[in-house]
């Protein structure tokens, strides 16, 4: 993603007066920090020897047609925000947010496509997902059932607030400027996680779900394996577990328990990205040898060599 369009950040530095004139000559976008708002709903914005001001039609794309909520304005107080400088008049500079989430929306139902990868930060986190700034404060969902194919209760199980993420974008919309987006494609397929891991070996896991016919331990954000319930244990907590075997024409890795090593929660563990690329066209997560399960997505539309 171009620079300009990337994820308000968390460590905002101060733009000097030079900067925000050539900004407002040029129509780059600069972020800064809203320190204040004030009771008109106007956000006071952190400038080098001048005030920012930005009112409050211009704090956020919708606020001015009812879409959006006045808390996208008050939330933001203490928090990055990115602009465009409209105008200055002597010490004040006016600034503009939603003409920046424009731009930074037009580049992404323009520039990009189904299949590619763009950076997002996470903003928010519910039961049902998770939610991402995808460029200047746009914002989109990441589906629970999209952060991992190992399966999890909540998305803190998975990622965190601030944390910057990459994302496939699955579907834009112009019309609405919705855009879908998936992120288990990067975590690996279950034969290049699988290949992290050998027979015989001894290692430590995350329980994500209890059933009747045994425990699912989670390796990697791409890969559990199934154990039988020697001991009790409660999703979360983290546990050693002997690897027995790993059937990739089952698509199934068989484990024993052997200790509990930590109850509490365990963190969200660290994240490895498998692609290099900035476009998938196709995903399989399914090995080939498996008859069994057939795990994919399609990002690219079919061409008449497919038929």
């Amino acid at each position: 993603m171009h620079p300009y369009y990337a994820p308000e950040s968390l460590n905002t530095s101060i733009p000097h007066r030079e900067e925000i004139y050539t900004a407002m000559q040029d129509g780059s976008i600069l972020e800064a920090t809203a320190i204040r708002c004030d009771a008109q709903h106007n956000l006071i914005v952190a400038l080098e020897g001048m005030t920012g001001i930005m009112p409050r039609e211009e704090c956020a794309l919708g606020i001015d047609t009812g879409q959006t909520r006045e808390i996208a304005i008050l939330s933001r107080v203490g928090k990055p925000v990115c602009f465009q400088v409209q105008r200055i008049e002597q010490q004040t500079a006016y600034l503009s947010r939603r003409s920046a989430q424009q731009q930074a929306l037009r580049h992404l139902m323009t520039r990009h496509r189904p299949g590619d990868i763009i950076d997002v930060r996470v903003t928010h986190l519910e039961p049902f997902g998770a939610f991402v700034d995808a460029g200047c404060g746009i914002v989109s969902l990441i589906g629970i059932e999209n952060l991992s194919v190992s399966r999890i209760f909540h998305p803190s199980d998975r990622v965190r607030i601030g944390q910057k993420l990459k994302a496939v974008i699955s579907s834009l919309d112009p019309d609405t400027g919705r855009i879908c987006l998936t992120h288990r494609e990067l975590l690996g397929t279950w034969e290049e996680n699988a290949a992290q891991f050998t027979p015989g070996e001894t290692v430590c896991g995350i329980v994500r779900s209890v059933e009747d016919y045994g425990v699912f331990v989670e390796l990697t954000p791409n890969l559990s394996g199934l154990a039988e319930q020697r001991f009790p244990v409660t999703p979360g907590e983290t546990v050693s577990c002997y690897i027995k075997s790993i059937l990739p024409e089952r698509m199934k890795i068989k484990l024993n328990l052997i200790d509990h090593i930590n109850q509490s929660p365990a963190s969200p563990p660290p994240l490895t990205y498998f692609i290099e690329s900035r476009h998938l066209s196709r995903w399989q997560y399914s090995p080939s040898s498996c008859t069994t399960r057939l795990v994919q997505t399609e990002f690219d539309p079919p061409t008449i060599e497919d038929f």
